[in-house]
């Protein structure tokens, strides 16, 4: 299986170009899926399970690998299927997510292909609420599905989305009440993670599936008279995501006159030392890994502060009562 994994550097080529490299596999059916390959840390036959009790049934047991503990999560059975037969035979993708490490159960692992997120669509209208899909695409012809493992990994192992208390500044959105921030993130769970933080905060919300929908909605503020950069605090998108992923996002608003001044944070859950240049390179004014209420706050409320120029004048207080 070391020939499926290419090296970060031939991947990282890819990112800001609107590409991606999908990692295609199959499940307990012919149906081909497919994860995005910047997420993937190795690929590896299934190793020796061992069991733990009051285990959630969607994790098959954890498995020590190469030092670590990694639980195996059976990716059939957690999208509502049967579990898997035979695990002997079957492969585990191993993923980091989230700022954390698992691994997915499947039945086979096929062959990398390279593609482009414009090629990658939404699910179907009609795929229903609980589907756990982020987007289809296809490949030789046939269909691909690409699983909301963000979905999965909150209903396997739920995470607060509470922040702290002491976090948010007093009468933060009082400050910007006519003013609202902008998200665009395929995964329903993911939006919904970040809305519910911001809405906590009091502060209203406006959500995009993805990049190309964000920028569709900026465009069209713009052609009603409205200026993006008064109504919005700022925009928060992840990076991978069907039609337009968030580094073209980006690079696409700082190309508009008309948009280039808005505060754009790129938050996703894809981890590497890429990041921090891609940032840089694409323009956008900050990054934030996925999921933790606090700092997301935090970035939230520093921006509101600079906004209103409050920040400044907090660390001019904090400089005269250094002074001796």
């Amino acid at each position: 299986m070391a020939g499926v994994m290419d090296s970060v550097n031939q991947r990282t080529q890819l990112v800001g170009q609107n590409r991606l490299e999908l990692l295609l596999f199959r499940l307990g059916s012919n149906q081909l899926y497919g994860i995005n390959v910047f997420k993937v840390k190795e690929v590896l036959q299934c190793p020796s399970l061992n069991e733990i009790p009051q285990r959630n049934p969607v994790v098959r047991g954890v498995a020590h690998i190469r030092g670590n503990t990694v639980s195996i999560m059976d990716m059939n059975l957690a999208t509502g299927h049967e579990p898997l037969e035979n695990i002997q035979n079957c492969f585990v993708i191993i993923t980091e997510y989230n700022r954390s490490t698992q691994g997915f159960l499947v039945r086979g692992v096929e062959r990398i292909v390279n593609m482009n997120w414009e090629d990658i669509h939404p699910p179907p209208t009609g795929a229903g609420r609980e589907n756990y899909l982020t987007a289809v695409t296809e490949v030789d012809g046939k269909l691909v599905e690409i699983i909301d493992v963000e979905k999965i990994l909150s209903e396997v192992s739920p995470m607060s989305e509470d922040v702290s208390e002491g976090v948010i500044e007093d009468g933060i959105a009082e400050r910007v009440v006519q003013k609202h921030i902008l998200i665009a993130d395929d995964s329903s769970i993911a939006r919904k993670q970040i809305q519910r933080v911001i809405e906590s905060m009091g502060i209203k919300t406006t959500l995009k599936k993805d990049g190309r929908e964000a920028i569709d909605y900026l465009e069209s503020m713009v052609a009603e008279g409205l200026d993006p950069l008064t109504e919005l605090i700022m925009v928060i998108s992840d990076i991978e995501m069907p039609e337009m992923d968030g580094y073209t996002f980006t690079a696409e608003v700082r190309g508009n006159p008309a948009l280039k001044g808005l505060y754009v944070v790129l938050h996703t859950s894809l981890s590497g030392v890429f990041n921090e240049a891609m940032v840089k390179k694409v323009g956008a004014d900050d990054f934030l890994a996925k999921f933790n209420p606090d700092e997301l706050a935090r970035r939230v409320n520093d921006r509101v502060l600079d906004m209103t120029g409050e920040r400044i004048l907090e660390e001019e207080d904090e400089d005269e009562n250094l002074k001796p």
